[in-house]
């Protein structure tokens, strides 16, 4: 699996204004923080806010807060924000490309592989990551030698 630049901001960023709680955050404190250009940082809450996912507040007070609950928001909504599906082949979805002869069951590997993805993408929130509370089976994964290889 490769994640963008864009997606590892946009997660970062997105861990911060829930650690954040309901206080807005500027883009320069999130930039400082988590060690990102602001400006390309800027323009990944911009997509973010058009999702849904967070709001901007303007003024001297202003930046930025989650639109919903940490809780309620995904690892996967905010890649799909940033990034689009979270499984593609050539820039289509897998189940749109299709294959002959030998390579025919590729399909399904990169189906099952959209699969596994999600299950993990779509339970971890970004309350999970903000308070170091994974699930139980995520931190299994992870803590096993060759998942690291």
């Amino acid at each position: 699996m490769r994640l963008s630049a864009r997606v590892d901001y946009a997660l970062r960023a997105a861990a911060e204004l829930a650690a954040a709680g309901a206080g807005p955050t500027t883009v320069g404190e999130l930039a400082k923080e988590q060690d990102m250009p602001p400006k390309y940082l800027e323009n990944i809450l911009l997509q973010m806010r058009r999702a849904g996912l967070v709001r901007g507040q303007r003024g001297p007070e202003g930046g930025y807060v989650l639109a919903r609950p940490a809780s309620d928001i995904s690892l996967a909504d905010v890649i799909r924000a940033v990034d689009g599906p979270l499984a593609n082949v050539r820039g289509e979805r897998p189940e749109h490309v299709g294959y002959r002869g030998p390579a025919e069951s590729l399909q399904q590997v990169w189906i099952a592989l959209r699969a596994t993805e999600r299950s993990i993408l779509e339970e971890v929130t970004l309350e999970q990551v903000a308070s170091g509370s994974l699930p139980e089976r995520v931190r299994q994964l992870a803590a096993d030698p060759a998942a690291w290889d």
